[in-house]
C-alpha cells in the first residue's frame, strides 16, 4: 500500500465554531498516523446543502481527485421543517456519490436537535478526543482507503 496520500476535508461554514472543532478532530486523527503522509487541501462551502455539489465535483475532477473525503458539518434542527429537507437529502446524496464514484468518504455531518448536542460530538478533549465526530470521520475514512486499496 502506498504512503502519500491525497485527502480532501470539505466542510460547511455554517455553524462555525462547531464545524472548525470538526475540522480540528479529522487534522488530528490524520497527524496520529505515523509514517504515512497526507497532503491534505481543505475545501469550504456554505452551507450543509451545497456539501454533495462539492464532493460530486472532487470525484469527478481530472488533477485534484483525492483518495479519500472526509465531510463535515453540521445541522441543527430549528422549529421549521428546514432540518429534515437538508439532513436527509446531504446524507443521502453523499452516500450516492461516494458508492458510485468508489470515494472513501467519512460523513462527520453533525445531525442534532440542539446546539448542545453539537458541542459534544465536536469537543476536542485531549483525554476523549474520540468524541468528536470530526477525529472518528477522519479515522473511518482511512480505513476505508486501507480496505479498497487491498
Amino acid at each position: 500500500m502506498k504512503k502519500n496520500f491525497n485527502i480532501a476535508i470539505l466542510y460547511s461554514e455554517f455553524n462555525k465554531p462547531i464545524v472548525e472543532n470538526l475540522v480540528k478532530g479529522a487534522e488530528t486523527a490524520l497527524n496520529e498516523h505515523k509514517g504515512l503522509k497526507f497532503k491534505i487541501k481543505k475545501y469550504s462551502v456554505p452551507g450543509a446543502f451545497e456539501l454533495p455539489l462539492m464532493m460530486n465535483s472532487l470525484c469527478k475532477s481530472k488533477n485534484k481527485k483525492p483518495d479519500g473525503v472526509i465531510v463535515l458539518g453540521c445541522i441543527i434542527k430549528g422549529d421549521t421543517a428546514h432540518f429534515e429537507y437538508v439532513a436527509l437529502p446531504v446524507s443521502i446524496n453523499l452516500q450516492k456519490i461516494s458508492y458510485d464514484n468508489l470515494m472513501p468518504m467519512g460523513f462527520g455531518v453533525l445531525t442534532c436537535y440542539t446546539p448542545e448536542q453539537a458541542f459534544e460530538r465536536s469537543l476536542l478533549d485531549e483525554n476523549n478526543i474520540s468524541n468528536n465526530k470530526g477525529y472518528e470521520s477522519a479515522r473511518v475514512v482511512l480505513e476505508m482507503i486501507s480496505k479498497l486499496k487491498k
